[in-house]
């Protein structure tokens, strides 16, 4: 696969790329990774997994974790966000894996560790297509699929998708649980989130992440996550990875989930962090249309409401990613969830 810029990008971004580019000769202090994040550790052994997808030869890292302790024969499937990466799931895979589940978590085509490819139509069908791809070469039937973040937004296509190979289904903070464009905000073209996306750095993801995610708290093992994406950001395959993250986010802004939670047929678990703010946009959105937008203290409840199998559990003060902030309580949670009954 190229790893070099499509020629087929619009000159003016080339043109407005050339400055970041030329920072090379004198790059910032942290990290630079891979276009597939080469050089950052995963926490599990990472595999690949080769495929063909709209006429292109691509790969999905990811990793395949087995069960320890008492088995009970039963999968977890782990779906990441966008700012996020399989890597990210570490504390979640182990008290898995130690509560008897063997963990699947790949990162999807786009992010991390997998390919970039030049072009792409993205949508959430063809990423659940892949995903169950991955599964059948790896022999799951049947899986419990949990997601955080947009990866809650796959995770529902998935569930939708293919509803006879879903045993469970459990979202983290999902964003999607409005449509943001239905309520105002503004659209962007995918060469306006190309350019956004050829501007990230450390310091711009930490300030976001900090107050749009954590209600303007910070962990310093926080600071591992920002080097993973401002290091694949500013590594060699800069404008791939720029490139897909704009057609994600047109994926993510263009084609929403929540008029179809009702349609889910599986047991569901929500799991909110009440401080979260996260809204696709919001950052050009009116001051009237922003108000509106992002409040997770209502929309749990709310989708919840939607969502015929629903459990909401809600984590007071906490943020986008429960599981990263507080891993024992949200995962005391989790599993209690997934040791009962199916109703």
């Amino acid at each position: 696969m190229s790893r070099t810029t499509p020629r087929w990008l619009p000159s003016l971004f080339l043109t407005a790329a050339l400055p970041l580019l030329a920072q090379a000769a004198n790059p910032p202090e942290g990290p630079a990774y891979g276009v597939q994040l080469e050089g950052f550790e995963y926490p599990y052994t990472l595999k690949h997994f080769a495929f063909q997808s709209q006429g292109t030869s691509l790969q999905m890292g990811y990793m395949d974790v087995p069960a320890q302790g008492k088995v009970n024969g039963r999968t977890v499937v782990l779906m990441h966000g966008k700012n996020f990466c399989a890597a990210t799931w570490g504390d979640t895979i182990k008290a898995l894996s130690e509560a008897g589940y063997r963990v699947i978590a790949p990162d999807q085509i786009g992010f991390c560790t997998s390919s970039k490819p030049d072009h792409y139509q993205y949508s959430f069908h063809q990423l659940a297509t892949n995903t169950q791809a991955l599964l059948k070469a790896l022999g799951v039937q049947k899986t419990i699929v949990l997601g955080h973040s947009t990866g809650g937004m796959l995770a529902t296509r998935y569930a939708l998708q293919f509803p006879d190979q879903v045993e469970r289904l459990a979202m983290v903070n999902p964003i999607g649980l409005e449509d943001w464009k239905a309520l105002g905000v503004p659209y962007r073209t995918v060469d306006q989130w190309y350019a956004r996306e050829l501007k990230i750095t450390a310091e711009g993801i930490r300030n976001y992440e900090r107050t749009t995610y954590y209600a303007g708290r910070w962990k310093p093992e926080f600071d591992r996550w920002v080097d993973m994406l401002a290091g694949l950001n500013k590594g060699p395959g800069h404008t791939q990875v720029a490139w897909n993250s704009a057609l994600i986010y047109d994926m993510i802004f263009t084609q929403p989930v929540y008029y179809e939670f009702k349609d889910l047929t599986v047991p569901t678990l929500l799991l909110i962090g009440t401080s979260d703010t996260t809204a696709i946009g919001s950052d050009i959105a009116p001051p009237a249309v922003k108000a509106k937008l992002g409040h997770y203290e209502v929309l749990g409840k709310q989708v919840a409401g939607l969502i015929p199998r629903s459990t909401l559990v809600e984590f007071p003060n906490l943020g986008h990613a429960p599981q990263m902030e507080e891993p024992d309580r949200f995962h005391k949670a989790l599993l209690g969830w997934l040791d009962k009954p199916i109703p």
